[in-house]
Order: structure tokens, then C-alpha cells, then sequence
């Protein structure tokens, strides 16, 4: 078989993608060219590598097993594209970076600080939310992921880089603003602006109530942080976000940190690596750097 690395590459897109269409979005091509690359690689495997049932294309036996050979391939160019990143030392070289969205708050500034030591460093940033970190992981994509709690069914290596408190917050007008130790009983009757089920957030926040005996009533659910703080800020229910995400709005009093017992919920940051990667010197550079200085990059306005 002749087959070409950018047939390999087509291949695997339609392979992971399940369409011909996303694969040509991802890859920045025409769909007839990604149809062309694929009949060339099967014309060059000599057996058909894809089957179509109603809209769903399905990888055939002979796919499966080609599929297995691509990733294998594409592994053994990462590694080597690793290696020559190791022999060009920290001052040049290319570090990819996934964030979880409710991190870019500080994670920015963190890539920021590191760009401007390291100003021959090419950064790629992804910023995105918790299931496409996981997808990302299991992919071996990124060099590095910043995110909360490192996901399950994947095998990873993460440490812990500083606290994450998730602080139940309201609009500064709300009766309960200067409340002190509200009993977490009161918000039983409470309507919320929550993350997505499924997001690491609102796990955290269900795990929280339902440890503490206290019914969790969500009013709206909401894909981004951003989006809960300016509903709670509208007086459309209370929510629970992190305490790292509310810089602007704490400095402004558009919003204000109820003062609840048991609160904040507890969590942390990580820094997560695919178990067994061989990080380039800029990976472990910037990895050391997020360890030793992130606590420097928080910005929270003093208490009054």
C-alpha cells in the first residue's frame, strides 16, 4: 500500500468525526476533496474503509483495523515532533493548552506571563468546556489541560495547582445580601441559575446539597458562567459559580458573596496530562511555571 499522511490524516477526521461534512470543517477542506482523499485511500487498501446506514457512516472491518494502525501512526509523529520540540530547547518550540472555560479568568493571564519570559514560544489555546477536555484527553491533543477535577475513564496525571471555591452569589439589590450565616436550609425554596447537567460545576454543587440534606430547585440552566452571572445580576435566581470568575463583578457591587454556613464548596484547580506523555522542555517549562506563580494571578477586590 502507498498511502500518503495527509490521506491518513482525512481518514481519521471522517473516522472521529463520523461525517464527511465535519471532517471537511475540521480539516479546512471542500468536501469533495475529503471524498476524493478517501477514495484514493481506499482504492490503495483495495477494501472499502467506510459503509453508510441512513445518514451515519460506519466504519467497516477493514476501517476498524486501519483505524487502529492511524492512531498508532499518528502517536509515533507526535513523539517525534516531541522530540525535535526537546532539541530546540524552551525558548522556541510550539506548547498546546486546553482551559476549562470558568479557568480562563486567570488561566489568559498565566499564558500571558509565560509568553513574555519565553517570547520564542508558539502558544495554541483552547478554551472549552469539561466533556471536550475529556474528548481531548482521551485524543492525547493538548500538552497540558487546566481544568477542576480531572475526569474519570481517563488515564491521567494531574496535580493540584491552587484552590477553587464555588460561592453562592446574588444580585446586590437581593434581600439576603447583608445577611450574615444564612442557614443552607433557606435555600431549599430558592430557585438557582445553574451550569449544564453534566458540567463539573453542577456535579459538585448537586454532590454539595444532597450531602447536607437540602433539595437543590434549578430555575434556568445556562452554558457559560458568564451567562449565569448576568442572569443572577437580572434577578432571574441566585447562583453558585466560582469565586475566580467574579473580579469584575465584586469590584463593581453588580453582584455580591452571600454569606451561607458551610459555604464556599471546596475544590481545586488542576494541572492534567494524559498519563505517560513526554512533555517538550516548553510543556514541562510552562507546567513548572503554573505550579510555582498561578497563585500570583488571582485578582479579587479586598473585603469591605
Amino acid at each position: 500500500m502507498r498511502l500518503t499522511l495527509r490521506q491518513l490524516e482525512v481518514f481519521e477526521a471522517v473516522a472521529r468525526l463520523g461525517s464527511y461534512t465535519r471532517a471537511s470543517e475540521s480539516l479546512h477542506l471542500s468536501q469533495p476533496a475529503v471524498s476524493m482523499q478517501i477514495k484514493q485511500f481506499e482504492d490503495n487498501v483495495g477494501l472499502p474503509l467506510f459503509e453508510q446506514m441512513g445518514k451515519k457512516i460506519h466504519l467497516t472491518a477493514a476501517g476498524r483495523e486501519m483505524h487502529r494502525y492511524c492512531l498508532s501512526i499518528n502517536q509515533l509523529l507526535a513523539e517525534a515532533e516531541t522530540i525535535i520540540e526537546q532539541l530546540k530547547g524552551v525558548q522556541s518550540g510550539k506548547l498546546t493548552i486546553s482551559v476549562a472555560t470558568t479557568a480562563s479568568h486567570f488561566a489568559t493571564r498565566l499564558l500571558a506571563a509565560f509568553a513574555a519570559r519565553y517570547d520564542g514560544v508558539t502558544i495554541s489555546l483552547d478554551i472549552t468546556n469539561r466533556e471536550s477536555l475529556k474528548n481531548q484527553l482521551e485524543q492525547n491533543e493538548p500538552d497540558l489541560v487546566i481544568m477542576g477535577q480531572p475526569p474519570e475513564g481517563v488515564e491521567v496525571e494531574s496535580s493540584v495547582i491552587m484552590e477553587n471555591p464555588l460561592v453562592l452569589i446574588a444580585a446586590a439589590s437581593h434581600p439576603l445580601a447583608h445577611v450574615k450565616n444564612i442557614a443552607l436550609k433557606h435555600f431549599a425554596a430558592e430557585h438557582f441559575v445553574a451550569r449544564e447537567a453534566g458540567s463539573g460545576t453542577r456535579s459538585a454543587i448537586q454532590r454539595f446539597f444532597d450531602n447536607h440534606g437540602v433539595t437543590f430547585h434549578t430555575g434556568i440552566e445556562m452554558s457559560s458562567n458568564e451567562a449565569i452571572k448576568q442572569a443572577v445580576e437580572a434577578g432571574l435566581g441566585l447562583g453558585i459559580v466560582s469565586v475566580h470568575t467574579l473580579e469584575l463583578e465584586l469590584e463593581t457591587g453588580r453582584l455580591v458573596i452571600l454569606d451561607v454556613e458551610d459555604f464556599p464548596i471546596k475544590r481545586h484547580w488542576h494541572i492534567v496530562q494524559r498519563t505517560g506523555k513526554r512533555l517538550s522542555p516548553v510543556a514541562l517549562a510552562f507546567k513548572q511555571f503554573v505550579l510555582e506563580e498561578a497563585q500570583q494571578f488571582i485578582r479579587l477586590p479586598a473585603p469591605s
